[in-house]
């Protein structure tokens, strides 16, 4: 990354909004999009999604509509929202075959890395700073997945892409292995068009590979069901009924991603925050289950994983593990871990355990 100090292009043909885009891409952007804060056009269908139940146990997503579809609610004086995306598809082992391995444990390729998080919003302090030196002082306010932001609504009207299918934005010829980042500022800036149509097609592979078939419909999720929700979000017992289907996915899932044939188009990230850490892209379930909570916490220091905590990371294993080869060592650990964390984790331990019997059983 450039520091800020050298991104300030000096060509005066140059509009402000060309020049902002000119530094967000030195930064590491690949795109930067300019659009209205108003989502308001995207609030019937969002309240009846809500209002079905749709949500789960995240019960902020039912909270501060106001500022949801107004961000001039949630940031006073916005006029424009500046949306940026930054690639993270990760080199490391191939998706497929961690997939294709019951004995390996799959973690969604964006939590493989640093927290994005942490490396967006840094990079949009330095992108703000950068403006101030072109545009004068202003106001703004940077956000990355945080607060009532419409992130993936609002990129679409700015041009960006189109909300696929399977409700993630989809950029053409760069898929969806992208973070989105926003600055909402007071700044007047020229609104990029919205992105005309979609170009899912009448593809509908993402739909039918979910593995708990938690899609409604296109452009309809119910989160009760996703991987990505069970694993991350919620923190109860896993329903009886998806647990097989979950396989070995630990921690988020890439399945509606991997199918997508706009993904083949996709480049890896050039971010090495990005990359794997701790072979997490390659790890057996047996390695990562014989974590102490103190291994936890060492090993997914500066990472998204953390905050699901150990009982949730040692719940999704148990039931991964319960979904594995049957072996004497599998056995063995999760009974060591029966009575080490915390009853809901003995639940799903007692589950695998039952699982893996009947493995035996059956040969």
């Amino acid at each position: 990354m450039q520091s800020p100090d050298n991104l300030i292009t000096t060509a005066e043909s140059l509009t402000l909004a060309e020049q902002i885009r000119d530094i967000g891409k030195k930064l590491g952007f690949q795109a930067v999009h300019f659009s209205t804060p108003d989502t308001s056009g995207h609030a019937e269908q969002y309240n009846a999604w809500v209002d079905a139940g749709y949500n789960g146990d995240m019960a902020w997503m039912a909270r501060n509509c106001d500022k949801r579809f107004d961000g001039s609610e949630l940031q006073p004086g916005t006029k424009t929202v500046i949306s940026v995306r930054m690639n993270y598809q990760p080199d490391g082992a191939a998706p497929e075959s961690v997939l294709g391995d019951p004995g390996k444990a799959y973690i969604a390729r964006y939590a493989l890395g640093r927290d994005y998080h942490k490396v967006l919003r840094k990079r949009l302090m330095h992108f703000a700073k950068a403006i101030e030196e072109i545009a004068g002082k202003h106001g703004y306010r940077p956000f990355v997945d945080s607060a009532p932001v419409m992130e993936r609504q609002i990129a679409e009207q700015s041009g960006m892409g189109w909300i696929g299918k399977n409700t993630l934005l989809l950029a053409p010829g760069s898929g969806s292995w992208f973070f989105l980042g926003e600055l909402f500022t007071d700044l007047e800036l020229p609104f990029d068009a919205p992105f005309p149509k979609s170009h899912c097609g009448s593809c509908q592979q993402c739909l039918i590979d979910c593995p708990t078939d938690a899609f409604l419909g296109p452009n309809k999720l119910d989160a009760r069901k996703c991987i990505s929700y069970l694993t991350i979000e919620y923190a109860g017992s896993i329903p009886v009924e998806l647990r097989e289907k979950m396989g070995n996915r630990i921690y988020g899932c890439d399945d509606c991603q991997l199918v997508c044939p706009h993904n083949r188009k996709a480049n890896d990230t050039e971010e090495a925050d990005f990359q794997p850490r701790h072979n997490l892209d390659d790890a057996s379930l047996l390695s990562l289950f014989a974590w102490s909570e103190q291994q936890f916490l060492n090993n997914t220091e500066g990472s998204p994983i953390r905050r699901i905590g150990y009982e949730q990371w040692t719940r999704n294993l148990a039931v991964a593990l319960g979904n594995g080869p049957c072996s004497e060592q599998a056995t063995d650990q999760l009974k060591q871990k029966l009575g080490q964390v915390s009853a809901l984790v003995d639940e799903h331990i007692e589950w695998a355990l039952s699982r893996l019997q009947q493995q035996a059983g059956d040969r």
